[in-house]
């Protein structure tokens, strides 16, 4: 009987050191732990967090930032950047405005792609077919497929880049849905032929020149039925056109 209650209270003590062990071992992670919170807390900045709830979320980089996240952080940083948000607008720089305390500047025209090329598959001359990767990129390093080396070579980089849909290739050639278009700029800057122009739409109805050939009326003739021959008989009738590099 004796030696059954020794049996007991020495479990009794082990289970008490035990429990006493696991309780100062528990508390010194915890200590530990709050110590590491506050040494590694990263302060995030409230103004960030709003200007970046306040921006599209899509991380087009058309601002020039790798993603609304930098842009919001820049933009805090520096007020001048103030409106590099082609996607989201004077909507959205008025609400940046408004969480930074600033003023919008006025006077802003909204940027839209010209696609310099209106020549369709039946409108051109090829030297080859082309059956490789089916990239704009790809298919611009083979000089000998498409005759015009100024034209939409039509496989689609601009309309890839594109995340509002507002792209797509139509018998060959890229056509904007200005109803999409937010003139982000992706599109101009994936074209490997630099055929694609932002330009400021400051009226309703435009008149842009679709051409961007710099052959001589003969050669371009020979290569495309619908490419810009520099007759100059626009030029003629009004100073708004002029012919450079023909």
């Amino acid at each position: 009987m004796i030696l059954a209650e020794i049996a007991v209270d020495e479990l009794l003590r082990s289970l008490l050191w035990a429990a006493g062990t696991m309780l100062v071992l528990g508390a010194g992670f915890a200590l530990v732990l709050l110590i590491a919170g506050i040494k590694l807390k990263v302060v995030v900045d409230e103004k960030i967090e709003q200007v970046h709830e306040a921006l599209p979320n899509i991380d087009c980089g058309a601002c020039g930032f790798a993603g609304c996240a930098s842009y919001a952080k820049a933009v805090v940083k520096d007020p001048e950047l103030l409106g590099k948000c082609a996607p989201g607008g004077p909507d959205t720089a008025e609400a940046i405005a408004g969480i930074l305390n600033l003023q919008v500047r006025g006077g802003g025209v909204e940027l839209r792609p010209i696609v310099h090329c209106r020549a369709h598959l039946e409108d051109r001359t090829f030297h080859a077919s082309y059956t490789g990767i089916p990239l704009c990129t790809a298919v611009n390093a083979q000089p000998n497929v498409q005759a015009c080396k100024f034209g939409c070579l039509g496989f689609g980089d601009c309309t890839r880049a594109c995340k509002f849909d507002a792209l797509h290739v139509v018998d060959g050639l890229s056509t904007v849905d200005y109803q999409k278009c937010t003139g982000c700029t992706a599109c101009s800057k994936a074209c490997p032929r630099n055929l694609i122009e932002m330009v400021p739409f400051g009226h309703e109805n435009m008149m842009t020149v679709a051409c961007s050939s710099a052959e001589t009326a003969r050669t371009t003739r020979s290569m495309c039925q619908v490419g810009c021959i520099a007759c100059k008989l626009c030029a003629k009738q009004t100073d708004a056109f002029v012919i450079d590099n023909n």
